[in-house]
C-alpha cells in the first residue's frame, strides 16, 4: 500500500505541506510544463524550488519529479519541452543535495491520464526512466511503477513505541482518533499507550487506515 499525504502547493500553505512532508518516505514533486508556469516554479522564490528544498531539509531522501500537463506545451507533448525541464530540475536538486541519476523524472499529463498508469501513445519518444542506486537499476514508463519502485524504509520495530502525534479527530462510530506516523516500536489493538507529557494513560481500541 501507498499512503498518499496530498502536501498543497500554493505558497500560502506551506506550514501544511511541512506537516505533511514532515511524515513522508518519497516526495512526488509535480512540476507545471505549461509555457510561463515551469519558469514562474523554478524562479527564485518559485514553489518548485521551494517544495524540493523543504522535502530534502525535512529528511525526504527519495524523489518523484512528474512532469505534469505536457498536453500544453507548444507544440503539445514537446519531447524538447521534457528534456529542457529535466536538464533544468535535475541541476537544482542536485545543489541541494539529491542525486539526479536516482530520480524518475516522468512527463505526464493529470487531466487525460498520459503516463499516470498505462504507457501514452502520444508520447512514444519517451523510451522510459531510469533509477540508479546502491540497491540496483530500476526502469519503467509510469508514474505507478516510480511509486512502485520507491524502497520502503526499514523500521526499528524492536525499539519502544513513539508516535509523534499530528493531529486528533473526533470520528462518528469510531471515537477519539489520534494521527500520526509510528516511528519506532509497534502498535496494535489492545495495548497500553501514555501520552507525553501529560502522562495519560489509556488502550487502543483500533488502528485506523486512511484508505
Amino acid at each position: 500500500y501507498v499512503t498518499i499525504i496530498d502536501a498543497p502547493g500554493h505558497r500560502d500553505f506551506i506550514k501544511n505541506m511541512i506537516t505533511g512532508t514532515s511524515q513522508a518516505d518519497c516526495a512526488v514533486l509535480i512540476v507545471a510544463a505549461g509555457t510561463g508556469e515551469f519558469e514562474a516554479g523554478i524562479s527564485k522564490n518559485g514553489q518548485t524550488r521551494e517544495h524540493a528544498l523543504l522535502a530534502f531539509t525535512l529528511g525526504v531522501k527519495q524523489l518523484i519529479v512528474g512532469v505534469n500537463k505536457m498536453d500544453s506545451t507548444e507544440p503539445p507533448y514537446s519531447e524538447a519541452r521534457f528534456e529542457e525541464i529535466k536538464k533544468e530540475v535535475s541541476s537544482y536538486i542536485k545543489k541541494i543535495g539529491y542525486n539526479p541519476a536516482a530520480v524518475a523524472f516522468v512527463p505526464i499529463s493529470g487531466w487525460h491520464g498520459d503516463n499516470m498508469l498505462e504507457v501514452s501513445s502520444k508520447m512514444s519518444w519517451f523510451k522510459g526512466w531510469t533509477v540508479e542506486r546502491k540497491e540496483g537499476k530500476v526502469e519503467g514508463k509510469c508514474l505507478i511503477e516510480a511509486l512502485d519502485a520507491i524502497l520502503p524504509p526499514t523500521r526499528p520495530t524492536d525499539k519502544a513505541l513513539r508516535l509523534p502525534l499530528q493531529d486528533v479527530y473526533k470520528i462518528g462510530g469510531i471515537g477519539t482518533v489520534p494521527v500520526g506516523r509510528v516511528e519506532t516500536g509497534v502498535l496494535k489493538p489492545g495495548m497500553v499507550v501514555t501520552f507525553a507529557p501529560a502522562g495519560l494513560t489509556t488502550e487502543v481500541k483500533s488502528v485506523e487506515m486512511h484508505h
